[in-house]
């Protein structure tokens, strides 16, 4: 039976290592794990404030494994600990699910803290 216009018969499936490999860039890693910083960063009660760098990351991708490191800037006073481990978590999981790599470790530099503003009302509480 021929072949009709725009059908194609398919190979049997071939081995992954016959296929060929995916390569993703280090710099695509990079962008997708700042953009899971900055969705961790928005989802928590102490957003950093507008005028804050948004995160930066540099990533180093060996294999399917990447090792991260964060650059971002908190508001302040706040949980530091708790809003780093939202970070990382939320990194990890985002290269895992979009990228596909195993993130052993994601490590997170504080470059800038953000005093809250300080209403009248809240400065008058804290006299």
């Amino acid at each position: 039976m021929p072949e009709s216009r725009g059908t194609r018969r398919r190979k049997p499936d071939a081995a992954p290592a016959d296929r060929g490999a995916t390569r993703i860039a280090d710099r695509v890693v990079a962008k997708i794990a700042a953009q899971a910083a900055r969705e961790a960063l928005a989802g928590l009660p102490a957003a950093p404030p507008a005028e804050a760098a948004p995160p930066h990351a540099t990533v180093t991708v060996h294999h399917d494994i990447a090792r991260v490191r964060i650059s971002l800037e908190l508001g302040y006073p706040a949980d530091i600990a708790a809003q780093c481990a939202a970070v990382r978590r939320q990194v990890a999981h985002r290269i895992e699910d979009c990228a596909g790599m195993t993130v052993p470790e994601v490590d997170v530099d504080v470059e800038r803290l953000h005093p809250a503003q300080v209403g009248p009302a809240r400065r008058d509480r804290l006299r």
